[in-house]
């Protein structure tokens, strides 16, 4: 491989992303009708400020259940400490990331700003891409 592969050259740039005040089952159903398992959160200055992913949306079955919560905005659901990356880094720095948590993906950010998503599947494409 003559260059390594960066994160720009494959993240996705057209995302379902969501409010923090949005309510959490509308938001639910925004990523079953995109068949996603999870969707960076935003706020009202269009900063990222979380990740609402499927474990995150099993709190909203479990607190109904177990404290009779119907449930609320994102933010009361959301993981709030995401870990991001930037355009420019390398694939191997992400697929390195990958192994060690538990994330299926990972917003891609300029500052605050998010720029796009990359995922487990978007680095098994580079490495597709790789392999000839």
């Amino acid at each position: 491989m003559d260059k390594k592969p960066i994160v720009k050259n494959y993240m996705v740039t057209r995302l379902v992303i969501l409010s923090e005040t949005m309510d959490v089952y509308f938001a639910i159903a925004l990523l079953l009708k995109n068949k996603i398992s999870g969707a960076p959160v935003i706020n009202d200055a269009n900063k990222l400020v979380g990740i609402l992913s499927e474990k995150d949306c099993l709190r909203v079955f479990a607190n109904g259940s177990f404290y009779n919560m119907p449930g609320g905005p994102v933010s009361r659901f959301m993981t709030q400490v995401v870990a991001t990356v930037a355009p420019e880094s390398d694939l191997f720095s992400v697929a390195d990331i990958f192994l060690k948590h538990n994330y299926r993906r990972l917003p891609v950010v300029e500052g605050k700003r998010i720029v796009g998503q990359i995922s487990r599947r978007d680095v098994l494409r580079a490495i597709q891409d790789s392999s000839g």
